[in-house]
């Protein structure tokens, strides 16, 4: 028989009645983000400890200790709603942190009448916060008697797991030989944390005497590998053996790397930069091929001005939380507008840098003494990024950048401003001290003709963005750049790494020459972008746009674009407390509306969120795979209340513009027919009748089902970004599948083409609005398919629309009919570089 894991019975630390923790009205608590447990709502007033134990954290404010057990258990007590803010008052502590205490020793005391008339709540928490050392809890409920009843029953982990008397040696792997060419740099260091994140032992990356926590990115790529190193992987809990087994696998697999993929070396020519400069020349290092020719134009990183002191933990945290999901959502929003999984991949690992779990600790250490989230999270990025930049290793320095590009993200949104945008000039040639890799990502070519840092090198994540998007650019120039005068004329040459700061007439002339070829497109895209959209033969394709506002719609109508595919409707509820009203929601829906006019379609996706984009104001259960729970119109059934507010304020826009009302992740006729039930019910009221619907297709089996659900609705919109990872079971921000969740996979492709024909069987018109219809190599296969509307992000407008005038139909569908008959995504993108146009 085996030996039965320990247990741990946690006492009342007060009197009184025993709460679910999810009915706590804190979404920090309520949500389970500090951990798991139960609130009691007390009617004594000397808190007890409700084990024994070391007090190992005891908040300056005196409202909340944390005792861990000799079984390695974090205990937390945390006396009332938003207590913090009393700042100590009303709060008598009686023991020390370090201090050992005993379970049902007297800890603090408090005032509980001044606490309850000057606190949000007096329900007080019994937490759990490292929850992995628990296998099962057990909560009571009813009434309780300080220090006599549990309120707590912990079956805890294999005692091998928490009780370190126990444990003897952790386990550890054999040998590992680092096979990256660059070791683990930013993107193999992302899968690795990735994979290790799921499993519950505690795991570490072993390395000449040193160790990195194995779930963090930045701890990783702070051992600076290299090709050829040997490491060991140390893991310690209940699942160590699977854990070790399958991260040595993955470190024998190169963490996903294919040969050619890693970024080589830097270059020594940065070093010798200074040898080369001249009266009429800088040089650096060529980080993006190409020639320009532009006026100087200086961009300095904006600077925050951040509080040190916090209003209050549970006030910072919820702070904290909202910021770091907008930035992961801006960086989204930023990757899928870039086509390279490559370079999508660079902006996962940012999205994996908001995650990481070193980076976070730190953070919540600054939260736990006082400090305020902005303050915080400062010191923990700029501690990473500084030890990143001690490196001997150049790649690893360059990967500092990264982490101080997702910090200042974060902390422009903790602070409250707008981060500067780069707003230049047609023309520019940029040059900045620095630029991170999202500003680089979110660069117009059309303005931008060109950028030169004096940090970073060829490998640095803004030069592979840079390659990405096409504009030449070079890093590691020399400091005198930063001093050349606004406006100067420059030529810069990528492909040396030279910036001509004193260029000849005969050199202006030749590097004219040069690029004209490209000019002439350019110039021939603009002229084409506001015409109609039309095949070579004249065949009408709606070219559209993604939206989130009604500026955004002005400045989509100015470049083109025939109406808007997408107004994505979450802009509204987002950062708030609670839901906008139906007056607020009615003003957003009609200005976009207004701005479009009579003649242009509008299409108003329902609000969009679920388990993996939370709402404050809009809590839902936690669940184990978000993207298979509550999200899109299941939130909306489950809420009618506020579909039914949208859908008035949306119905009040009919008048100005050809509305259409599309509910997203809709997987069953049963929940297209709940929608469109209280859709009817609201326009009844309302006495508008003249809106079209439709849904998103979004899972395999709306597609599958098209024929079926066509006669029910007037179109269909098919989010390709969302279909990809349904059809192909892989999560497309997950840092190692990136790269094969492509939606050119002949399985996606053949989902559309399903929607198209169940469509075209009942007259009813497809369109596309994720980021495939953005991507002009795939529009002729899209048309050829059976789409007739594409729903694009506003700069490739453009593009797409210039793209389709140089197919007919007739070669639109030939070009879809060889691409579905081929058998993976690298050889439908092979096929269409072949034949772009």
């Amino acid at each position: 028989m085996g030996t039965p894991a320990p247990r741990l019975d946690v006492l009342a630390p007060l009197s009184g009645w025993l709460v679910p923790l999810d009915s706590v009205p804190d979404p920090v608590f309520a949500g389970k983000m500090v951990g798991d447990g139960v609130s009691l709502d007390p009617t004594s007033g000397s808190l007890l400890a409700p084990v024994s134990g070391v007090v190992s954290n005891l908040h300056s404010a005196h409202h909340a200790l944390t005792i861990t057990t000799a079984e390695g258990v974090e205990v937390m007590v945390h006396i009332g709603i938003d207590t913090v803010m009393l700042k100590g008052q009303g709060f008598f502590p009686l023991v020390e942190q370090g201090q050992q205490v005993k379970a049902g020793q007297a800890v603090i005391d408090f005032d509980i009448d001044l606490v309850g008339r000057s606190a949000a709540s007096l329900l007080t928490q019994i937490i759990i916060t490292n929850g992995e050392a628990v296998a099962q809890m057990k909560p009571a409920s009813g009434m309780v008697n300080a220090g006599r009843d549990v309120v707590l029953s912990l079956q805890l982990a294999n005692g091998k797991d928490v009780l370190q008397s126990q444990l003897g040696e952790p386990q550890l792997s054999s040998d590992i030989t680092i096979g990256n060419p660059a070791g683990l740099h930013a993107r193999p260091a992302a899968v690795f944390a990735s994979k290790a994140k799921a499993f519950s032992s505690d795991i570490q990356l072993l390395l000449d005497g040193k160790s990195a926590n194995a779930k963090s990115v930045v701890a990783i790529m702070g051992l600076a590998t290299k090709l050829g190193d040997v490491v060991r992987i140390q893991a310690q809990g209940g699942d160590a053996v699977l854990a070790i087994a399958e991260l040595t696998q993955l470190l024998l697999d190169r963490c996903g790397e294919k040969p050619g993929e890693a970024p080589q070396a830097p270059a020594e020519a940065a070093a010798s930069a200074q040898q080369e400069d001249s009266a009429t020349q800088l040089a650096g290092v060529g980080a993006s091929p190409g020639l320009a020719i532009g006026r100087i134009v200086h961009h300095r990183l904006q600077e925050f001005d951040v509080p040190e002191q916090g209003k209050g933990a549970n006030i910072e945290q919820q702070n904290f939380a909202r910021s770091t999901e907008e930035a992961a959502a801006q960086i989204e929003l930023v990757k899928v507008q870039l086509t390279d999984p490559a370079k999508q991949a660079i902006l996962s690992m940012h999205q994996e840098l908001l995650q990481d779990p070193d980076l976070l600790a730190q953070t919540y250490a600054g939260l736990a003494d006082g400090k305020s989230a902005a303050w915080s999270w400062r010191a923990a990025f700029s501690a990473y990024s500084a030890r990143l930049e001690a490196q001997d290793n150049a790649l690893l320095r360059e990967r500092a950048n990264d982490i101080r590009d997702v910090g200042r993200r974060v902390l422009a949104l903790l602070a409250g401003v707008k981060q500067a945008s780069l707003d230049l000039p047609a023309g520019s040639i940029l040059i900045a001290e620095d630029l991170a890799p999202s500003d680089t990502a979110s660069l117009d070519p059309s303005k931008v003709m060109g950028f030169c840092t004096r940090t970073g090198g060829a490998t640095s994540h803004v030069a592979i963005l840079a390659r990405s998007l096409g504009i030449p650019a070079i890093c590691g120039i020399s400091q005198a750049a930063l001093k050349l005068p606004e406006g100067l004329q420059v030529i810069l040459n990528g492909n040396e790494g030279t910036l001509a700061i004193a260029p000849t007439a005969e050199d202006l002339a030749a590097a004219e020459q040069d690029i004209a070829r490209l000019a002439e497109r350019r110039a021939a895209e603009a002229k084409l972008s506001m015409q109609p959209a039309l095949t070579s033969d004249g065949v009408r394709i709606d070219v559209v746009a993604n939206i989130r506002n009604a500026a955004d719609a002005r400045e989509a109508v100015a470049k083109g674009a025939e109406g808007v595919g997408l107004l994505r409707s979450e802009f509204l509820f987002d950062n708030r407390d609670t839901a906008p009203s139906e007056r607020e929601q009615a003003a957003e829906y009609c200005a976009v509306a207004e701005a479009l006019g009579k003649n242009r379609p509008l299409v108003v996706r329902t609000l969009d969120v679920g388990g993996d984009k939370p709402l404050s104001y809009l809590p839902l259960p936690k669940e184990d795979n978000p993207f298979l729970g509550l999200r899109g119109i299941r939130v909306s059934l489950d809420r009618p209340d506020l579909l039914r507010t949208q859908l008035r304020a949306i119905l009040q826009a009919a008048p100005l513009t050809q509305l259409h009302i599309m509910f997203p992740m809709v997987a069953s006729l049963e929940e297209l027919r709940a929608a469109k039930a209280i859709l009817a019910e609201e326009q009844a009221s309302t006495g508008v009748t003249d809106v079209k619907v439709g849904i998103m297709v979004e899972v395999p089996s709306a597609a599958v089902l098209a024929a079926r659900f066509a006669p029910e609705v007037d179109f269909f919109s098919i989010g390709t970004n969302d279909l990809t990872q349904y059809v192909l079971a892989m999560d497309r921000g997950h840092p190692q599948l990136a790269k094969q969740a492509d939606a050119l996979h002949p399985a996606v492709l053949a989902m559309i083409a399903l929607t198209c024909e169940g469509a075209r069987a009942h007259g009813k018109w497809v369109g596309v609005c994720g980021g495939l219809a953005s991507d002009e190599r795939a529009a002729p296969v899209l048309v050829g398919i059976g789409v007739t509307e594409l729903s694009v992000s506003t700069p490739a407008v453009a593009s797409v629309k210039a793209t389709l005038a140089r197919w007919s139909l007739a070669e639109c569908q030939q070009l879809a009919q060889d691409a579905l008959a081929l058998s993976t995504a690298a050889d439908v993108r092979h096929y269409l570089n072949q034949h772009a146009r």
